[in-house]
């Protein structure tokens, strides 16, 4: 069984930062392509920020130029840095990897953007 753990979420004031962290096995966070996902009070999950086999990023058009996705293989662990926070940021984070024919996913970490 695969656990994807996502930590770092919190209270954060708008313009500020926060960096998630999701740890994950190093066979996951090494080679497969990995993604955040993040769902707003009453509203679906969508997709933020993935990174695929060959470490390219993407992008949602909402996050372009403020967050970062990336991973240090070394520390098994999958990452987004959140810079210039807006309260529309706020949702529940979660990770996942995709490792066919499985799709992992996280239990989600909370980020609230607020004054």
């Amino acid at each position: 069984q695969v656990q994807l753990v996502e930590s770092g979420g919190g209270l954060v004031q708008p313009g500020g930062s926060l960096r998630l962290s999701c740890a994950a096995p190093r066979s996951i966070v090494s080679s497969v392509p990995m993604g955040w996902y993040r769902q707003g009070p009453g509203n679906a999950r969508l997709w933020v920020a993935n990174i695929n086999s060959e470490d390219i990023p993407n992008y949602a058009d909402s996050v372009k130029g403020r967050f970062t996705i990336s991973r240090d293989s070394a520390k098994n662990t999958l990452y987004l840095q959140m810079n210039s926070l807006k309260p529309e940021d706020t949702a529940v984070y979660y990770c996942n990897a995709v490792s066919p024919p499985h799709l992992y996913w996280g239990q989600g970490t909370q980020v609230t953007v607020s004054s």
